[in-house]
């Protein structure tokens, strides 16, 4: 039997952590804290304040307008802990991991979520004894630089408990849902869907950066006219309902993503979806079988037409397959138990 572990999990500064968080990271970290809680493990979580978890929240207000200001905060909070608590592993999954990083001590393991090129290239040659990372894709693998750090990666999941959709509705309307930002492409799921004829419901939130408000303001918001809506931000339990009535989602993201939790939440509601080919979108989703992988939205439009050639019953079996958090989470129970055995053995 394993032993009992006490995991300190530290999150991105800047996003609220919980099951509803419109950040994958902040979901993900959510989930690995609700699997250790209920298996018994000490699970401490240094977050944003707002967010929501299982075990031991130590919760820091953010700076955004003084990003110097919030890393100290994280720094102070970490030392205090690691005095505090004899805690087993720190593990880090924000994209600023690096002005953070502890001192010498207890190992760390790093989640990179994010592609590669938004992180500087000195993360992959830390010094920092004991540390270790792990990407969460094969296709965000490959475009890693090669570094002695490196573990083999560890998938995503969702909440498969949380996801058994009702009986579906009308599937009278296609479904987006991201982040309101450029790189999310939400303007071309709404040309897809207007090529397609078929009206187009998008639900994400949008944060306040000047860019995206831009984005928001002059390009999306003027596209969503009846028959399209815009639904705001969806919580978990909100979304099988929508996912479930709907006849497919699209993904037309415009960056090369490392996952796609929302492509396997629908995966679970048992509908298909349409995706662009960036990055693991393509490994998330299987070509003729749980979707469509597209290049342009000529072709996701073709693709919104031809779903029902789809088998829709097999879809929450693949999702059971592939990704279920409980397996995820065995995962990094997993890793953890490597890394402390690494350690340990360093150590004799």
């Amino acid at each position: 039997m394993n032993p009992i572990l006490t995991i300190l999990s530290v999150a991105y500064p800047f996003a609220p952590v919980g099951l509803d968080a419109a950040g994958g990271t902040e979901q993900i970290l959510a989930l690995i804290d609700r699997g250790l809680t209920a298996d018994g493990h000490r699970s401490i979580v240094i977050a944003a304040e707002g967010s929501s978890v299982t075990g031991e929240l130590i919760a820091i207000p953010a700076s955004p307008e003084a990003v110097e200001d919030s890393h100290e905060r994280w720094r102070e909070a970490i030392r205090e802990t690691l005095e505090r608590v004899p805690v087993d592993l720190v593990h880090m999954q924000g994209l600023d991991f690096h002005s953070y990083l502890p001192p010498p001590g207890p190992p760390v393991l790093i989640t990179l979520h994010l592609p590669p090129s938004f992180y500087p290239d000195s993360i992959f040659r830390l010094e920092r004894p004991h540390t270790w990372m792990h990407c969460v894709s094969s296709s965000q693998l490959r475009a890693c630089p090669p570094s002695r750090l490196m573990m083999p990666i560890i998938e995503n999941g969702v909440p498969l408990d949380l996801l058994d959709p009702p009986p579906p509705a009308r599937r009278d309307y296609a479904l987006a849902i991201g982040r309101i930002c450029p790189e999310k492409g939400l303007h071309l799921a709404v040309e897809a869907a207007e090529r397609a004829g078929i009206p187009l419901h998008i639900a994400g939130k949008l944060f306040p950066y000047p860019e995206h408000e831009q984005y928001w303001k002059e390009v999306l918001a003027p596209m969503i006219q009846p028959p399209h809506r815009f639904l705001g931000p969806l919580g978990i339990s909100e979304k099988p309902g929508v996912m479930a009535g709907a006849r497919c989602l699209l993904v037309p993201s415009l960056v090369a993503e490392t996952s796609s939790l929302v492509a396997m939440e629908a995966i679970a509601c048992g509908t298909p979806v349409v995706a662009f080919a960036s990055g693991a979108l393509a490994e998330v989703v299987e070509d003729g079988r749980s979707g469509f992988v597209v290049n342009d939205t000529a072709h996701m439009a073709e693709a919104i037409r031809a779903v029902d050639s789809l088998d829709r019953g097999a879809l929450r079996d693949i999702a059971c397959a592939r990704f279920s958090g409980r397996r995820m989470v065995a995962d990094y129970f997993a890793r953890y138990n490597a890394v402390l055995s690494l350690v340990k053995g360093t150590n004799l």
